[in-house]
């Protein structure tokens, strides 16, 4: 698939901010750190802001972004209206945690909030990798390891986001950055099997991408289109194969091998 950078800024960005409010909200579970309001409005707000910067910035990829909304109305069959649904519900409980350190009353138990917190965050993430991993026309994606993969990397980003945030308040938690690294570990084995599936998936058939495999052999009876459009700059980019190693080798240190080594 061509690299849209919208999409990449999205599952970055939004996985990073979930996995984020995932960790803060765990942290107020388990009763640590004792979060200052201000230090945990902060914290909050930031994770908020990367959710809603890489949710806006996944519209920029539709042909009509004006007309996102009404993705959400296919909520039965449709992942990411799914994801939709659940990113808006999860932050109703996060701007209720904001409230408590407002010195607002939301009538509410703060842990509860953060348990619904934790589960709708958790709940998107693995919308957002069903997205991908639900398509059989992409075979690189339609894999087991993907949706799991995506949690893993959500974890792990927002484990180092925080031990970044609490560094700054002269904060250490051994528990976290613990829990961090097992996270980049995890998601460091589950990328390596995500590249082998990718790399020895099978082409995709006519008849398995239409669903017509059970009536026998198909065919194109005349070519679907005469000249570039959507659908072939978005399905049919390539990339040479000594630069997929090399941006491999990137990520491997750059996703992986640098935080590692600064939370060591």
């Amino acid at each position: 698939m061509h690299p849209a950078y919208s999409v990449i800024a999205f599952t970055t960005a939004s996985g990073a901010g979930y996995g984020l409010l995932v960790w803060l909200s765990l942290s107020i579970l388990a009763g640590v750190p004792a979060w200052r309001p201000l230090p945990a409005l902060l914290t909050l707000a930031i994770a908020l802001a990367l959710i809603t910067v890489g949710l806006l910035s996944s519209t920029l990829h539709l042909g009509r972004p004006e007309r996102a909304w009404r993705s959400l109305s296919q909520w039965r069959s449709s992942w990411l209206s799914r994801e939709g649904v659940a990113a808006i519900l999860t932050y109703v409980p996060a701007l209720l945690l904001g409230a408590v350190w407002l010195g607002l009353d939301p009538r509410v138990a703060p842990a509860m909030l953060a348990g619904l917190a934790v589960l709708g965050a958790l709940v998107t993430v693995w919308c957002t990798g069903m997205i991908y991993a639900s398509l059989p026309t992409v075979p690189a994606w339609h894999q087991r390891i993907t949706t799991p993969l995506y949690l893993l990397l959500a974890l792990a980003t927002g484990g180092l986001l925080l031990n970044l945030l609490l560094q700054f308040q002269g904060e250490r938690l051994p528990a976290l950055i613990a829990g961090t690294m097992l996270f980049l570990a995890a998601a460091l084995w589950a990328k390596f099997r995500y590249w082998a599936g990718a790399d020895s998936a099978r082409r995709v058939t006519v008849a398995q991408a239409t669903g017509l495999e059970r009536f026998g052999a198909v065919r194109v009876m005349d070519p679907p289109h005469s000249r570039p459009n959507f659908v072939m700059r978005e399905m049919g980019y390539r990339v040479a194969r000594r630069h997929a190693r090399r941006l491999r080798r990137l990520m491997l240190v750059l996703l992986f091998g640098l935080p590692l080594a600064l939370l060591l």
